[in-house]
């Protein structure tokens, strides 16, 4: 499995930004997907995340109403629209799969086996 995450660069606060994950060698679509990030300095942190297809997506409150999460199955794709980007934002953002994630772990990093190789989101005040 591999996991390509792409779309991350320099704004301004208040700007947005697209992240995208395309992934090969397995479907978003059979699996559970999540975002993180991590800032300097600390812990990888859950941002957003997916249980499988069916179930709703759940959210970071420090993004909630900012950022939206969704799927493209036809290319095997997901992003991460980040709007309203605030400095605190600042992290190096990674897409993840997990076919075992069980429903109440799913924004436990340490839950997802596979990852991408992560994109710097960088907010200036």
């Amino acid at each position: 499995v591999q996991l390509q995450a792409s779309g991350g660069g320099l704004v301004q606060a208040g700007d947005s930004l697209r992240l995208s994950c395309a992934a090969s060698g397995r479907t978003f679509s059979r699996n559970s997907v999540g975002w993180f990030r991590q800032a300097p300095g600390k812990e990888r942190e859950f941002v957003a995340a997916k249980f499988r297809s069916g179930y709703n997506i759940v959210y970071a409150d420090s993004v909630k109403d900012r950022f939206t999460m969704s799927t493209d199955n036809a290319k095997n794709t997901v992003h991460l629209q980040m709007n309203g980007l605030k400095p605190d934002d600042t992290a190096v953002y990674y897409c993840a799969m997990s076919s075992t994630v069980i429903f109440s772990e799913r924004t436990n990093p340490r839950s997802y086996q596979h990852w991408g190789q992560g994109t710097q989101v960088t907010v200036s005040s």
